[in-house]
This record gives C-alpha cells, sequence and structure tokens, in this order.
C-alpha cells in the first residue's frame, strides 16, 4: 500500500491552504460542533472526528447561492451570471457524503440539460476522503450500497493505519493533486471496517406504490413537527426555490441579485399554489413524499436510491423518527 506520515500530510495540506489555486475544505470545530469549513492551515483541521453534523453538499449546492445579477440604469438592463473561478478540495469526506454527491449527479449532472452552476461546483472540485474506523450512531450506509472505507465517489481515498494513513488515488484528479505529498510503498493493506451489524431492507419502487394509503404514513406522519432539520443535514435533498431580491435601489439605478436557496419538502408551503390550494396539505402526506422521493420517484426516474445511509436524520431528528424505523414498516407492510 502506499503510505503518509500525518506530518507528511499536514505539510501537503498547508500547502494546499497556501495555494492560490485552490479553497481548502475540511472538518473544523466550530463552537463544539463539527463542520466542513474552509480553513487556512492544517493546524485548524480535525483527523479524528465522527460524521459531521451537516454533509459537505452546502459546497456543490450552497444552501443560498447568487446565480444571477441585474442592474438596471434607466432603460439599459445589463445581466451577470456568478460563477466562482477558484477550485476547492474537500478534504476529509467521508465515503457517504461522496456518495451523497453522486446521487445528486444522477439529476443535475445526468439529465438533459444539466445544471450550470452545479456542474462548474462540482469540476471545480477534488474530494479526498478520509475512511471512518467505525460505524456511526445511525449509519447504515452498507445497506444503501456504500460502506464506510468505500472509495468509489471519491479522487482520493485515505485510510488511518499504524502511524499514518493509507493513501488511494481514485481517479486522474486525485491523483493530479497527490503530486507532492510524500508517499512510500509498505507491505500489507489497510483493515475494513465491519458495516451493519443489522442489515436495514430497502423494498423495491414497485412495493411502495401499494402503500401509498396504507395507515403507515398517518403512524409516523402525527410526530413530524414539519421543523425541516432532516432535509437540511441531508447529503442527497436537492430541492430548491429561485427568487429575486432588490439590493440597491437609487434614483435611475437598480440592482437585483437572482439566487437559489434550499427547500424542503416537509415544508408546510412546499407545494402550495397560486390561489392557496396546497396539494400535501397535512404532515402524514409530506412525510410520506419524502420517503416515496428516495425510495420510489428517485430511483425509478434517475437510478440511485435518494439515501446514502449516514444516519444524520436519526441522530437530528427532535421527536425520534427513524429512516429505518420505516423502511422496516415499509418491508413488513
Amino acid at each position: 500500500m502506499r503510505f503518509t506520515t500525518l506530518n507528511g500530510l499536514r505539510a501537503w495540506l498547508d500547502r494546499l491552504a497556501r495555494e492560490d489555486e485552490y479553497d481548502l475544505i475540511a472538518p473544523r470545530d466550530v463552537d463544539g460542533h463539527v463542520l466542513y469549513r474552509p480553513v487556512g492551515s492544517s493546524d485548524e483541521i480535525l483527523f479524528d472526528y465522527e460524521r459531521p453534523e451537516l454533509s459537505a453538499k452546502d459546497y456543490l449546492l450552497p444552501a443560498t447561492e447568487v446565480i444571477l445579477r441585474i442592474e438596471q440604469q434607466g432603460k439599459d438592463v445589463a445581466l451577470e451570471e456568478v460563477l466562482p473561478d477558484k477550485k476547492q478540495v474537500l478534504f476529509g469526506i467521508r465515503p457517504c457524503d461522496a456518495h451523497g454527491m453522486a446521487v445528486i449527479d444522477a439529476l443535475f449532472l445526468e439529465q438533459d440539460p444539466p445544471d450550470l452552476y452545479y456542474r462548474h461546483h462540482r469540476e471545480r472540485s477534488v474530494l479526498v476522503g478520509l475512511a471512518c474506523p467505525q460505524m456511526w450512531e445511525g449509519c447504515f450506509c452498507a445497506s444503501m450500497g456504500g460502506a464506510p472505507d468505500d472509495p468509489t465517489h471519491l479522487d482520493v481515498l485515505l485510510r488511518a493505519v499504524d502511524g499514518g494513513y493509507a493513501v488511494e488515488a481514485v481517479t486522474e484528479k486525485g491523483a493530479a493533486l497527490l503530486e507532492g505529498l510524500p508517499l512510500e510503498e509498505r507491505e500489507g493493506e489497510p483493515p475494513s471496517v465491519v458495516a451493519d451489524a443489522e442489515p436495514v431492507p430497502v423494498a423495491e419502487p414497485a412495493k411502495w406504490r401499494a402503500l401509498f394509503e396504507d395507515d403507515l404514513w398517518q403512524r409516523h406522519g402525527e410526530r413530524c413537527l414539519s421543523c425541516r432539520i432532516c432535509t437540511y443535514v441531508c447529503p442527497t435533498c436537492r430541492c430548491f426555490d429561485v427568487t429575486d431580491r432588490v439590493v440597491d435601489v437609487r434614483p435611475g439605478l437598480t440592482r437585483i441579485e437572482r439566487i437559489r436557496v434550499w427547500d424542503a419538502c416537509t415544508s408546510t408551503n412546499y407545494r402550495r399554489v397560486a390561489g392557496g390550494h396546497n396539494p400535501r396539505p397535512t404532515k402524514p402526506e409530506r412525510l410520506r413524499n419524502r420517503f416515496y422521493c428516495k425510495f420510489c420517484y428517485y430511483p425509478e426516474d434517475f437510478g440511485p436510491l435518494g439515501c446514502v445511509g449516514c444516519g444524520r436524520c436519526i441522530v437530528s431528528c427532535p421527536v425520534d423518527i427513524d429512516i429505518t424505523e420505516v423502511l422496516r414498516d415499509v418491508t413488513r407492510a
């Protein structure tokens, strides 16, 4: 296996942080919360951490993103697309978060036309993953087709071993980024991580349709608070709204920004239309749609399941709605 020491890795990361070509994003301690954030040196990076509380999708599909600037002076109107120039290295990405990006790719990149802004962020990003040393609370990634040390959707995967890290370049983009990282060859292979002691069953999409009117949705949905936290922590949820906001008004001059912002299908007003009609007025109907989107509609339309088993929604839900409990209920039904 190819090996690097922690000191060698830190020196390489410090060099990346200093370069003007890249923004370096990595897990940080932010007031006691583990989050992916920009860093200026390796001293700010957590190397021993669990699953960050939010996924890294914010750096490909930002929670709030300016996509267009509009300036009107008199009768003249100027439009400016907003596309950042710098590349970004996402370091310490857990394999489930990289899997989540691949799920979003199926809609935003593999359909015609692709999403211009998402594609731009995706193309300028390099994913350097760090394998999970164990399963965390709520994790069931293997049941969703992943693994704690799955390299499939990464450019580089690091696995912690005695004295440092085993390094695997998965893509050409990853191999190019590793230039300058001190590497040596060592005997042996890094240990694998045992995943999902109790596999979570997932029914085929066709079987979900027969349960559309089942009372299990009322049972689970009546607990929901419509707080939307399950959507915001999810690495695969991708619904958004687009709105315009006025940022500057002067005599003869108006500046407007068009922004894209995350939305959530569990929100009360998510499906409300002109005139006030809401085709999903109740919490059970909205919760049902969330699960059908992930395990029925999305795989039927685009291929992958809309869940990677990261478990964030389980540990974050204030009323203990457990996605694995729902999946087992669906299978039994």
